[in-house]
């Protein structure tokens, strides 16, 4: 609901509306709630509306100590504003800068994680003394400007179109029940309430995007569209159900393409080039495994690359693994296909662990142990891939020069069904090197012209 088309409607008469619209279920008699109040206007007037609608609330404040005494001067307002309205007053002081500086992120999204952590604890503590009940929901006072700028902010960053609906009204535990409102209405109201508020001097620093975004561009955007604005916020709510019909058909294409195993999604990718619109297609299921907008093309073009091709985001990899791509965790010991390149020396899975080294042939005495594969380093090519065996698998164990399908193997080998289960295999360029802990394959064994030898030692968990 667009409030700006409703002049008539006083601040409290579009809060309490907006309230209805979606909070509905949260009444005065079942809530208590939880203010983030930062002492700018927006956080007096939402304090001054929840206080008028009658809920039961406390102020909480957070001191993340970046701008001297004026971070003291907020913190002391505050608490004289929950005195005002005989509210508890809850208060954390932060080393912002610290916490920023170990964890290599910005200020801003450390002093966001130290907020609304804090947040969190606070409404999932039972009641303390002889307050009546713990805290239902946190509240804060975004508005309707600051979900324009996040808006925008989400389109030159490329999210996708899960990035046009804003910032939504409920998200868990947190409100946001001023969304509907613009600054203006905002500081109009505070100006009539008589009520008092204190600047964030940093907000008038260009140095932060949503700073330039407010200071900077918007006004600049205005001259030319003055409404734009609210051609924004229009767009904001078309954007919330274009992305409903949206999900709704990417949950079909997914529902067809996604195949989950274990830890993985395995994509046909036969059935994948099949499929319109590709790339947005892809973007949406890659996504979510930290895949940048940027990778998407070179995910695309794993889908005609060579067998083991990869590519990776800080959690995942993409790998092409004959007609399919996989999407495994990074974290080799949750996941069921692993590759592994020329550099790496020791690699970690769900059996063991496998180590690798390489040296002269005139150095090598014939290994007497199973779990330690001695092949020939010039026909390896890398990267490896380390999987499950599978039906249909097959290689040439040593000293055959015909194929063997391994489930025939296994029944030689007089394994059980539960230790079939358990062998993962070495696979190069679609071709079994070793069944590790078994039998390497004879087309990689060593000759009398092999040159270097790759040593892999097998270590069982069991």
């Amino acid at each position: 609901m667009l409030f700006y088309l409703y002049p008539r409607m006083n601040l409290q008469e579009k809060f309490r509306e907006n309230w209805n619209r979606y909070f509905y279920q949260l009444s005065t008699d079942n809530s208590r709630l939880l203010l983030a109040v930062s002492g700018g206007a927006d956080s007096v007037v939402l304090t001054d509306l929840i206080f008028n609608t009658g809920f039961d609330f406390a102020i909480a404040h957070c001191n993340f100590r970046l701008r001297g005494e004026e971070s003291e001067r907020d913190e002391a307002f505050v608490q004289s504003l929950a005195a005002q309205y005989g509210k508890p007053f809850l208060v954390k002081h932060f080393d912002t800068s610290a916490f920023a500086a170990e964890n290599k992120i910005s200020i801003q999204e450390a002093a966001r994680e130290l907020r609304y952590t804090w947040f969190r604890e606070i409404v999932s503590k039972p009641p303390v003394n002889d307050e009546p009940r713990s805290f239902n929901y946190i509240l804060t006072a975004h508005h309707a400007n600051d979900n324009i700028e996040t808006v925008l902010m989400n389109f030159f960053r490329g999210t996708g179109i899960s990035g046009l609906h804003g910032i939504l009204p409920k998200q868990d535990t947190i409100l946001r029940p001023l969304l509907f409102a613009t600054k203006e209405d905002i500081l109009a109201y505070a100006k009539e309430k008589e009520l008092a508020w204190v600047e964030d001097s940093s907000n008038a620093s260009d140095k932060y995007s949503r700073n330039y975004l407010r200071n900077q561009l918007m006004p600049l955007v205005k001259t030319i569209y003055p409404q734009a604005e609210q051609n924004v916020l229009m767009n904001i709510e078309r954007f919330k159900e274009t992305e409903v019909l949206y999900n709704q058909a990417l949950n079909l294409h997914k529902k067809k393409l996604l195949v989950a195993k274990g830890n993985e999604l395995h994509i046909p990718i036969l059935l994948l080039k099949k499929s319109e619109p590709i790339t947005t297609i892809l973007f949406e299921i890659v996504k979510p495994f930290g895949f940048s907008p940027q990778q998407v093309s070179e995910v695309k073009k794993l889908l005609d690359a060579d067998n083991g091709s990869h590519v990776a985001s800080a959690t995942h990899r993409v790998i092409k693994n004959r007609l399919w791509l996989i999407i495994a965790p990074l974290h080799t010991e949750s996941a069921d296909h692993i590759l592994i390149d020329e550099n790496d020396r020791t690699i970690t899975f769900a059996a063991g662990k496998l180590s690798f080294k390489t040296f002269p042939a005139s150095n090598h005495q014939p290994p007497t142990e199973s779990a330690v594969a001695a092949l020939n380093a010039e026909e390896i090519k890398f990267p490896l891939l380390l999987r499950k065996y599978k039906q249909g698998d097959y290689f040439y164990p040593l000293g055959m020069t015909k194929k063997k399908k391994l489930s025939r193997f296994f029944i030689d080998q007089k394994l059980s069904a539960t230790q079939k289960e358990n062998v993962w295999v070495l696979e190069m360029n679609k071709k079994i090197i070793w069944v590790i802990g078994h039998r390497i394959d004879n087309r990689f064994k060593i000759t009398p012209s092999t040159k270097n030898v790759l040593e892999i030692v097998f270590d069982s968990i069991n």
